[in-house]
């Protein structure tokens, strides 16, 4: 009985700090540094690791050969890789040009556009078939 009781004073403790804990990490450069730090090597048995969630890939949709919603904004730093989906329900070929990347695109149907962003500036990504623009992407040092 005193071994239980001694076990519920640590469970209480445990659960006192790690209340008054969070409450401290409020702000969001602390949380991010936690989470850029935070590891499976560091992290307590039967706890799950905190890895940084891979960002959503962009999807650019297009209808009748034009974008909808009008022409979307895509910003990477120079090194990144840029990546984004574009579905269409007509068949078409996305070209980024300054790249000189190219893509078909089966009608109903979608085509993801990644490569490494390795060179800066502003460039035109169209739809050849009906010479739309579908993407404007920056490049940035």
């Amino acid at each position: 009985m005193r071994l239980m009781r001694t076990y519920a004073a640590v469970a209480v403790f445990a659960l006192g700090a790690a209340g008054a804990l969070s409450a401290c990490g409020d702000d969001e450069e602390s949380t991010a540094t936690t989470a850029r730090t935070t590891d499976s090597t560091n992290t307590p048995s039967g706890a799950q690791s905190t890895t940084p969630e891979e960002p959503a890939t962009p999807t650019i949709v297009v209808r009748g050969g034009k974008p909808v919603g009008g022409v979307t904004e895509l910003d990477y730093e120079a090194g990144e890789q840029v990546r984004f989906t574009v579905r269409s329900n007509t068949a078409d070929e996305v070209h980024i040009h300054g790249y000189d990347v190219s893509k078909e695109i089966p009608a109903g149907g979608s085509a993801t556009i990644s490569f490494p962003a390795d060179i800066e500036g502003i460039f035109e990504g169209e739809l050849h078939g009906s010479g739309e623009q579908i993407v404007e992407l920056r490049v940035e040092p």
